[in-house]
């Protein structure tokens, strides 16, 4: 029962941590105290070390860190053209434990016709395939995302008059963007996308009506954009998509299970898996998995990044059992529920705290599945 193919039967979901040299290099190279090659190197080097630090931990599927970036989504949804980036900046309010904190990015806006103009991160990925013994794995934003962080208010209405054209014009960067990856080599994508969990909350979908959409049905529309974009998926590449509910230094957004979304997102989404977040009751049981048809992994995200404190192996064996009685045991894999560092900022744990996280993945995966 152990996969050689993505997703994993140990996996994750991407950031890492960012080491305090790289968080330094990136505030200096902001001030002018260093120039962007030396930012680079010191890039190339934290990714080298954050490389063997997956390996050595018994990982297959390697990512980079996501160490170039400022934040999982916007430094890629900034790329695309006919996006510019504006000073607008978005309010996002986050939940934890001791209460609310804001999330403030700048806010992006559609004013030209969408198209790829490049590759976006297609060198990142070509320098982290250049360094793994393991299998590669890019992680970019759902495209869902150009459209949750800002809706019919951030599209030029006289570039798209109607979303119509917006829909097909952004599948169809997409589409490009992940054919352009296939030709360097990319065999496992991941679209990290939270409006399809947000979705879920109902205050959410209030939310998206307030941004011109139609709350109920967002998905619906959400999915089909999402499939356009895959129309030149090459052969061989395995593309999964991750849920959460927000993840931001330790903090969420939404609340809710999976069953608003789950019959036609399970059946009717054209991905390989699903990376769900379910580290605690705010993702709801497993009983929306009895939608998932064969052919297709959940990775369940059983292992919180938002805490050091380590899980009971046992208990992570009793809730895959759990889940194994709505989908069979042979379509489930092991992850953390998200990222360690959604933003450069990242969560309050330790890179030690993350390592032993990694590490009971991996452990628990092998005597799961063998």
């Amino acid at each position: 029962m152990k996969r050689t193919n993505p997703p994993f039967r140990a996996d994750h979901v991407g950031s890492l941590l960012r080491p305090k040299t790289l968080l330094q290099a990136r505030d200096d190279a902001k001030n002018g105290r260093i120039a962007a090659e030396q930012l680079r190197q010191l890039e190339d080097d934290a990714i080298r070390d954050v490389v063997r630090l997956q390996e050595d931990v018994g990982l297959q599927g390697i990512t980079d860190g996501e160490f170039r970036r400022a934040s999982w989504h916007m430094d890629f949804l900034y790329q695309i053209g006919g996006v510019t980036k504006v000073q607008d900046n978005i309010s996002v309010k986050f939940h934890n434990e001791k209460g609310d904190i804001e999330f403030t990015p700048a806010a992006l806006r559609v004013n030209g016709k969408l198209r790829l103009d490049k590759c976006i991160f297609g060198d990142h990925f070509e320098y982290l395939k250049s360094i793994t013994k393991g299998t590669p794995k890019l992680t970019i934003p759902s495209p869902s995302m150009m459209h949750y962080r800002g809706g019919r208010a951030a599209i030029d209405q006289a570039i798209y008059p109607t979303l119509d054209g917006f829909w097909t014009d952004l599948g169809a960067a997409y589409a490009d963007e992940i054919e352009a990856l296939g030709k360097l080599g990319c065999t496992y994508l991941q679209l990290d996308d939270t409006s399809l969990a947000y979705l879920n909350d109902p205050t959410q979908r209030e939310y998206v009506n307030r941004l011109g959409g139609d709350g109920e049905h967002q998905h619906l529309v959400y999915i089909r954009l999402i499939n356009s974009a895959l129309a030149k998926k090459p052969a061989g590449m395995t593309v999964c998509t991750h849920m959460c509910r927000g993840n931001f230094r330790s903090s969420w957004v939404a609340s809710g299970g999976y069953d608003h979304v789950a019959e036609a997102l399970f059946n009717q989404l054209e991905v390989d898996g699903f990376f769900l977040e379910y580290d605690d009751a705010r993702s709801g049981g497993f009983e929306p998995l009895r939608f998932v048809p064969k052919g297709k992994f959940v990775v369940l995200g059983l292992v919180t990044t938002k805490r050091g404190t380590l899980e009971q192996k046992d208990e992570l064996k009793r809730r895959i059992e759990q889940a194994a009685k709505f989908v069979p045991l042979d379509q489930l894999c092991l992850s953390p529920q998200c990222g360690f560092s959604s933003t450069l900022e990242g969560n309050a744990l330790s890179v030690e705290e993350e390592i032993a996280k990694l590490a009971l993945i991996v452990e628990t995966a092998r005597e799961v599945w063998g």
